[in-house]
């Protein structure tokens, strides 16, 4: 158990670091995620592959089906960018551990979601390392607004992404349950944090912000479905 002390509380050891070594960590992390070498901290909801009754999918369904989990890691690898982007520069402690948990779970997302792609027989989209440096570009930027506006960025940004899940469940195959349950637990969890950035306070974004964050992730899914 004191092996793993430190990961139970990663928050407080990034405070203590300077800012030159917190960005030289987040430098690590980003290569981490990039590199596909991050690793889940809860099990896949889909459980073990291949799944016992799993329906075959023809070669166009799993086209599909590899597409949007595609534009869903996608989804997830910008999320969890973006709040440990704003994290950098958040002020407010009791904030901060709000955003680093719910980066920590987005990476669970990106790891279920990169799973399942595997499974389809395709890969994640190209374009990555652009959607994570955009991020977390982003959330530095936000960071700086206060902490209303961090929890708003973040309360809009799972609103968005909750409205796109949902979408998802209808579009996927009705007979790819591995898929769909993936995309359900993580409806639930993008919900979750909605709530808790709302409970905490968060100021809503202007209809400017909220229309060009609607912009930028239509230029995401239509660009990370087929690339």
């Amino acid at each position: 158990m004191e092996n793993a002390a430190p990961t139970q509380s990663p928050v407080r050891f990034e405070r203590r670091l300077n800012p030159l070594d917190l960005m030289l960590g987040e430098l690590g992390r980003a290569a981490q995620v990039l590199s596909g070498a991050a690793v889940a901290t809860r099990p896949n909801p889909a459980g073990k592959f291949p799944a016992a009754g799993q329906a075959e999918l023809t070669p166009q369904e799993a086209r599909h089906a590899a597409g949007l989990m595609r534009v869903n890691h996608v989804g997830e690898i910008c999320a969890q960018a973006l709040y440990r982007g704003q994290a950098v520069f958040c002020g407010d402690a009791a904030i901060k551990n709000v955003l680093y948990a719910a980066a920590s779970e987005e990476v669970d997302h990106l790891v279920w979601c990169a799973d399942r792609i595997g499974e389809l027989h395709s890969r994640p989209s190209l374009l990555n390392p652009l959607w994570y440096v955009g991020s977390f570009s982003l959330g530095l930027i936000a960071s700086r607004a206060g902490t209303g506006k961090n929890l708003g960025f973040m309360a809009e940004t799972e609103r968005q992404v909750e409205q796109h899940l949902d979408r998802h469940l209808h579009e996927l195959p009705p007979t790819d349950t591995r898929s769909r349950d993936i995309v359900s637990q993580m409806r639930d969890d993008e919900i979750h944090h909605r709530n808790t950035a709302e409970e905490r306070g968060a100021h809503k974004l202007a209809w400017p912000t909220r229309l060009v964050m609607k912009a930028m992730s239509k230029v995401m899914t239509v660009t990370a479905y087929r690339i």
